[in-house]
């Protein structure tokens, strides 16, 4: 929102919520019924009927671009700018598409209102070169004038000021404005297009290409990464005056006065606002190398529909908590497409980058989902990707990597053990998270606690919890007797006592893991607290009982970069095992917590809460 809102600065259908495409409907299925079920071919018009395929084509578009530039700047090589993008930017920026149906309402009333823009043919070519000149002459020149009025303090505050929140840009920071101000930017791009229409030399392929001629030249000057290579412009010197760059168009949201032009620097360079950094920023971009992690987190894909809430997929998904959405199951050939590209590619992929102070942080995803590590006959094949990513982390120079969700699990890799028997001299430090997802389940208890339930799976984090319940004087009981068996082995008789079988299931306090199933759920008596000590949340199948989360901390707001949640978690809440690996890293513990051992969970604890890390608040 701009400091001070000016009239026109929401779009009109913003109350529609999600709702807002019913807009465009009456028109797009109109043209579909004309194109497909009217007998007579003169009644049937192509070029309207194509109006909501480039609709969904420049949405297409406009994605490909966000992907390619978070992997990018994720990345670090050729990256511009290093400031953090929060979770504001990403909420003020998640209505991308609202220019994408304003110009589709401005383009079906065109259609449906002057005659000489329906029935258009694919190509003419006067009409195509006529559209560049347009460009080329008035637009760019009106352009640049206006963007320098908007610049005034009137108009900036009311209307640009909006788009200047993004210091750091991405590429769909391009058309974040005020609705009053694309108003007048589609008038100004009209120019071209209804000029072709008025004197009858406009053709599909001139209106397409000239708006994917828009949207890529807008994407790729808020990219945040540098991509113009340094020999076209040593090949044609003047191309440095017809085309920017993305340092170009940067130094515009840095500097605010200098670099106003929309996609030819020329009238900076004529009317003096070029910025005199711009050749420099732009080669020093292009020779900045990839960075090098202190603390990488290995995670992996979930469900099919996990694809777009990466952050490399949806912004706006990604910036929320992971639940499923009734719309992406309308998506399902891009979910098999991707499930089909993520099956066939063979190693990790960075996702997401952070800073905690002086230490730099990165997120690895295995292109795995959850099924396939059910899978007997995938595990070897996961080791293999998880064993080649702790060996590039150790080629980088990493400090910590820390193994999420399933890639530690005992039966595929003895809690990560496998890869430290495997190379017994590595200097990156393998962590499981199990001591620190200790300390937290522990605190998360009520103190009032006497007696809890353990259910599910039995594993290193299950066993450790209730040996320090028994210690403190915590009856821990169990339902089946191997389990019972399984537990009293390892404690070595120490506690012996307070563990127990409990057929009553009666306790009010359960602490689950994987395997629950709905049947025992059932048998909780009505007001139960559901703690999970596993990676994955159990099902919720109970409303009169509360859920926690699984293991997870609030993380301090020196924790920079942070703009999409941690699977299902809220944000700014990171799991254990994730804060487990950057702790071990600040702390610099020279030694490994794979395998079964463990550190204590007390001093990970204190030195997990000394580095700004907070406990959940839970309701009980």
């Amino acid at each position: 929102m701009a400091s001070r809102p000016g009239i026109l600065t929401d779009w009109p259908w913003k109350p529609l919520g999600s709702f807002k495409y019913v807009i465009l409907a009456p028109w797009a299925i109109h043209s579909t019924y004309s194109m497909f079920v009217k007998d007579q071919s003169s009644e049937r018009d192509l070029s309207t009927f194509l109006i909501l395929p480039l609709l969904l084509w420049r949405m297409v578009h406009n994605q490909i671009w966000i992907t390619l530039s978070r992997y990018r700047t994720a990345k670090g090589n050729t990256r511009i700018v290093d400031k953090p993008i929060e979770f504001d930017q990403v909420d003020r920026e998640r209505d991308w598409d609202d220019q994408i149906i304003f110009n589709g309402m401005l383009l079906y009333l065109a259609t449906y209102t002057l005659k000489q823009a329906s029935n258009v043919p694919m190509w003419r070519t006067d009409g195509v070169v006529m559209t560049i000149l347009l460009h080329i002459g008035p637009v760019e020149f009106l352009y640049y004038w206006l963007h320098r009025a908007l610049h005034h303090h009137f108009l900036y505050s009311r209307y640009h000021s909006h788009h200047h929140s993004s210091i750091v840009t991405e590429p769909i920071s391009s058309v974040i404005h005020p609705f009053a101000e694309h108003i007048m930017y589609f008038i100004l791009f009209a120019i071209p297009m209804m000029t072709v229409v008025l004197t009858e030399t406009v053709s599909v392929a001139a209106i397409a290409g000239y708006l994917t001629f828009i949207d890529f030249m807008n994407n790729m000057g808020h990219c945040n990464f540098e991509l113009i290579p340094t020999f076209l412009f040593r090949i044609f010197p003047p191309l440095k005056y017809l085309m920017y760059t993305p340092s170009f168009h940067s130094l515009h949201h840095t500097q605010f006065r200098t670099n106003y032009s929309l996609f030819m620097p020329m009238y900076d360079y004529i009317y003096g606002t070029d910025d005199k950094s711009t050749d420099e920023l732009y080669e020093s971009a292009l020779k900045r190398q990839e960075d090098s992690p202190d603390v990488v987190h290995l995670t992996h894909l979930t469900t099919p529909e996990s694809v777009y809430h990466l952050r490399l997929g949806s912004a706006h998904l990604a910036a929320q908590p992971h639940t499923s959405k009734w719309y992406l199951k309308l998506m399902w050939p891009i979910t098999l497409l991707s499930m089909f590209f993520t099956w066939v590619y063979g190693r990790t992929f960075i996702v997401e980058r952070n800073s905690f102070g002086k230490l730099k942080l990165q997120t690895w995803v295995l292109p795995k989902f959850t099924i396939q590590y059910l899978m007997q006959w995938q595990k070897e094949a996961i080791n293999k990707v998880i064993e080649e990513a702790i060996v590039e982390a150790e080629r980088k120079g990493t400090k910590v990597i820390s193994l999420g969700l399933m890639n530690q699990e005992e039966e595929l890799n003895t809690y990560g053990g496998l890869y430290i028997k495997k190379h017994p001299k590595l200097n990156v430090k393998v962590v499981d998270g199990s001591s620190l997802a200790v300390a937290v389940l522990l605190h998360s208890i009520p103190k009032a606690t006497t007696q809890v339930l353990l259910r599910g799976k039995l594993t290193k984090v299950a066993s450790a919890i209730a040996f320090n319940l028994c210690q403190r004087g915590i009856q821990v009981a169990t339902v089946h007797e191997e389990e019972y068996m399984k537990l009293k082995n390892s404690f070595n008789n120490k506690c012996g006592c307070n563990l127990i079988i409990s057929k009553s299931y009666s306790q009010k306090i359960w602490l689950v893991g994987d395997g629950v199933t709905e049947e025992e759920q059932q048998k909780a008596p009505k007001g139960t607290t559901f703690i999970p000590y596993s990676q994955l949340p159990p099902i919720k199948y109970r409303k009169d009982c509360s859920y926690h989360s699984t293991p997870a901390m609030l993380t301090p707001s020196s924790l920079e970069n942070v703009d999409s949640c941690e699977n299902w978690l809220p944000r700014r809440v990171m799991s254990a095992w994730r804060i487990a690996g950057i702790v071990h890293a600040l702390e610099g513990w020279n030694e490994h917590e794979c395998g079964f051992a463990m550190l204590n969970a007390d001093k990970v604890w204190k030195a997990t809460l000394q580095h700004g890390f907070q406990p959940l608040i839970h309701p009980n």
